[in-house]
């Protein structure tokens, strides 16, 4: 191969990405906007919930418990109506509305265990479903209390100390905005490479290229250094102005080292996007069989369920996948803090995969390229 013609070929893929408006939108928003949204939106735990209390007893325990409820968990409490439930769940207005019955003060002073009820608007899944918990904790929490008269500390046989490491506060965004991160790599390397393949045979301008002086195999690496310089660049901007900058993430290992670990990983997807590109004959059938392919990489491959979680048999499977080995080496230098003595066997495994799934696509390549001739 020749090193000019591949340089040459790297800059007019470059220039034909630059011309293309809508694929630059959409990588300025993947590694921005989105990692943004995704980190911040939906917070794994209960966070300014809308809360509006039914006080039928107006004694000192209920008001109490109203004035237990405050943010950031809940937001301020609002006393409403009976005649209201309806209406403030129907519009949306709370996600819980909590009735506290009469008599509720004399009943638990009797030793009995009145009924609070709580309706909740199951619309809003993220609050609902861990909503419940806290409002039971609280309630019981203030009645206890109530009862003694002051707030004492319940003494438990065994002592349990909780130190957790890395993520100390257990922030949620910390971990969601690198993940997502880490599945932006994948899907705009293997959008771009392909899309610049499936570009080139719908202009008809393939059939320029392969009157040229220049191999199958210097068409095809130009595509995917074009798309890895793309994409490592704006990931490495995205680490700094997004993640370290915007949501003030900290960065525990070297950034660098997490950069070679993308570069590997821009080698393997990408040559898996031109794989796609020579199956698929037009950019509505590349995106379909994108999807096929996408979803199981991200969702299998750790950074959504841990893989010890799942069957033994896919974990086996997934390890012959890039996305693996590339979220294991990912978690170990942005979170721990790893060194490269510590994921050398992650990036070796991603050069050998990469190496792999380059030959495989550069056979389908040239076959592709011959019946076109």
């Amino acid at each position: 191969m020749k090193l000019k013609n591949v340089t040459h070929l790297s800059v007019k893929e470059l220039w034909s990405l630059w011309r293309d408006p809508a694929m630059l939108v959409l990588i300025l928003y993947v590694f921005t906007v989105n990692i943004y949204t995704a980190a911040t939106a939906m917070p794994e735990s209960l966070h300014n919930a809308p809360i509006a209390f039914v006080d039928h007893d107006q004694s000192q325990l209920s008001k109490r418990i109203i004035d237990a409820f405050a943010p950031p968990y809940f937001l301020t409490p609002e006393v409403i109506h009976d005649n209201e439930v309806n209406r403030v769940l129907d519009t949306g207005a709370f996600t819980f509305v909590v009735t506290i019955p009469p008599n509720f003060e004399k009943e638990v002073f009797k030793g009995l265990q009145p009924d609070v009820q709580v309706n909740v608007d199951a619309t809003r899944i993220s609050q609902a479903f861990t909503g419940n918990g806290y409002i039971t904790e609280i309630l019981n929490a203030e009645v206890s209390a109530y009862l003694q008269g002051y707030k004492s500390e319940v003494s438990y046989p065994v002592e349990l100390v909780m130190r957790a490491r890395f993520n100390p506060a257990l922030e949620s965004f910390w971990f969601g905005s690198v993940m997502e991160l880490i599945n932006a790599v994948t899907m705009i390397a293997i959008i771009l490479s392909g899309a610049a393949l499936i570009r080139e045979k719908e202009r008809g301008t393939i059939e320029h290229l392969l009157v040229m002086p220049v191999s199958d195999s210097e068409i095809m690496l130009s595509k995917i250094l074009a798309t890895g310089a793309v994409v490592w660049t704006v990931t490495l901007l995205s680490v700094y102005a997004v993640i370290q900058g915007a949501l003030g993430v900290p960065v525990n290992g070297d950034v660098w080292l997490f950069m070679v670990a993308v570069a590997l990983q821009l080698f393997a997807v990408s040559s898996m996007g031109i794989f796609m590109a020579t199956i698929a004959r037009s950019m509505p059938q590349f995106g379909l069989l994108l999807i096929l392919v996408l979803l199981p990489l991200q969702l299998l491959s750790g950074g959504t369920t841990p893989r010890e979680s799942m069957p033994d048999f896919i974990q086996y499977i997934m390890l012959l996948t890039p996305n693996t080995h590339f979220v294991m080496a990912s978690q170990g230098v942005l979170y721990r803090g790893a060194e490269l003595s510590v994921i050398y066997p992650q990036l070796l495994a991603l050069f050998v995969i990469g190496c792999v799934f380059y030959t495989v696509a550069l056979r389908r390549f040239k076959s592709t390229i011959g019946s076109m001739t």
